[in-house]
């Protein structure tokens, strides 16, 4: 272990003893202690899951990246290893930034970001960002191999390398701005060390963004998709509200040809903090994405307890037959369900029913007769400061926030959906809370800073009726 490392761990071991859990996650994962923020090499090694995040250990602000690291047998119990990567070589002094991770024969793989400045760092004329390796036998401890991708010619922004296997080659996509144009770069490697420029994958057009972040090129239901995040997006009436998004787009694509695709950008989640998502291949080869639960620029409360950042829960990905992507939470997440507690009410007329004081960590489960339902907005609230209803009038499902006192207030919402019912699943866990619809077709994700003391969870109905065809939660028992 090199100096830089053990620093960090000692940090953290001190930290870690401060926190205030009052909004620490309890199921989903955090760093022990500082700063997170996107999620890095997801990936399945010699028996584990492996999560790796951009992390400060040395603050809850953003600083110089680390490479955290945590490993799970199930996607839910999570057990912290060492800090895996540390701005310690001339490739990456300024921070090892985004990338992802492969398993090459009996080796684990780190590709990422190596940033660093050449001068003053208060331009970005003198940054630069490259490629560089790591590998590791045990997934512990990894061995530094430095940069295996220079800055290209008049660019300074090309960061967060996605690798991927296909037939006998390995690909890389990479995000890239060229002037005010969001871009992903393609490059091919027989052994991850020597790269072949494959030029332009997929290029902004107007109005889709100044960069692309943390690009993601997998196949999904027989079609190709290119997922990123975008920055510079406009927001346009419900749509693009956040400061940055995460969407994909679908396409056709072979080794040595064009990414094609319908030039349809679609955001993956609709609430207020959902960024940089990443994925993976489980062993039984179903595809998941776990995302940053934040949004940059946000306020993040939880900083003045010591830490900052979370991650997702997993989420397992399918397309539909409308060529839509659905998300709904990977199966191993109900191995944390406890006693099941149905709602004492079917039916509210004008009223408002609590559920259960202190919902702390918990699964709800809603199915809304949105036919038999006429009240004018009906839905959940949380303490004083979330509410999710159904909006008869505008005809939407709205996640709503007020936290005045840490500068969060607002919605966010998606159409309600045909059919005439209205199914979700809403996991909380102390300072988030994530929207499943209708199985999988849409998600709502946030964070969210109750009161410790003011958790309860009620059901209410105004000005008319709701009526529900199931109802009731269950504990979460970690």
């Amino acid at each position: 272990m090199t100096s830089l490392l053990e620093q960090a761990e000692q940090t953290l071991e001190k930290a870690q003893a401060d926190i205030n859990p009052r909004w620490y996650p309890r199921y989903h994962l955090a760093a022990r202690a500082g700063w997170m923020n996107d999620p890095n090499g997801l990936v399945w090694f010699d028996g584990w899951y492996h999560a790796f995040y951009q992390h400060h250990p040395y603050s809850p602000e953003w600083g110089p990246m680390h490479w955290g690291h945590a490993r799970s047998k199930d996607l839910v119990h999570w057990e912290h290893l060492p800090v895996a990567l540390a701005p310690e070589g001339p490739a990456d002094v300024d921070g090892c930034f985004s990338g992802s991770a492969v398993v090459d024969g009996d080796m684990l793989s780190l590709i990422y970001t190596g940033h660093k400045f050449h001068g003053s760092p208060d331009t970005d004329d003198n940054l630069y960002q490259v490629q560089c390796l790591a590998t590791s036998r045990d997934g512990i401890h990894f061995e530094r191999h430095g940069m295996v991708i220079d800055t290209p010619s008049e660019l300074h922004h090309f960061r967060d390398p996605k690798v991927w296997r296909e037939g006998e080659c390995w690909y890389m996509v990479v995000g890239s701005r060229v002037k005010n144009t969001g871009q992903v770069r393609l490059y091919s490697s027989s052994d991850l060390r020597k790269w072949q420029d494959e030029g332009i994958f997929a290029e902004a057009d107007e109005g889709m963004g100044y960069m692309w972040e943390c690009p993601d090129f997998f196949t999904l239901g027989g079609k190709r998709l290119l997922m990123f995040s975008p920055q510079g997006i406009a927001a346009e009436g419900y749509r693009h509200r956040n400061l940055f998004q995460s969407g994909y787009l679908l396409g056709e694509w072979q080794p040595g040809q064009q990414f094609t695709h319908d030039g349809q950008f679609i955001e993956l989640d609709h609430g207020h903090d959902f960024y940089a998502p990443q994925s993976f291949l489980t062993p039984d080869n179903r595809r998941i994405v776990i995302g940053w639960l934040d949004m940059w620029e946000s306020s993040m409360p939880e900083q003045q307890d010591g830490w900052a950042g979370m991650l997702s829960l997993p989420r397992e990905l399918s397309l539909g037959d409308d060529h839509r992507v659905r998300m709904k939470p990977a199966d191993e997440v109900t191995a944390l369900r406890g006693s099941y507690y149905p709602t004492p009410a079917c039916c509210l007329r004008n009223q408002k029913v609590l559920i259960t004081a202190d919902a702390e960590a918990i699964e709800v489960q809603l199915v809304w007769d949105l036919n038999a339902s006429t009240a004018e907005q009906f839905g959940m609230t949380l303490g004083e400061g979330l509410r999710i209803y159904v909006d008869n009038q505008a005809q939407r499902l709205i996640v709503e926030r007020r936290y005045p006192e840490y500068s969060l207030e607002g919605t966010r919402s998606i159409p309600l959906p045909a059919g005439g019912v209205l199914s979700l699943r809403i996991f909380i866990d102390r300072s988030s809370v994530e929207v499943f619809v209708n199985d999988g077709d849409a998600c709502l994700s946030s964070r969210i800073y109750p009161d410790p003391a003011l958790r309860d969870l009620s059901l209410f109905a105004n000005h008319g009726v709701a009526s529900l065809q199931e109802a009731g939660y269950w504990s979460w028992d970690k």
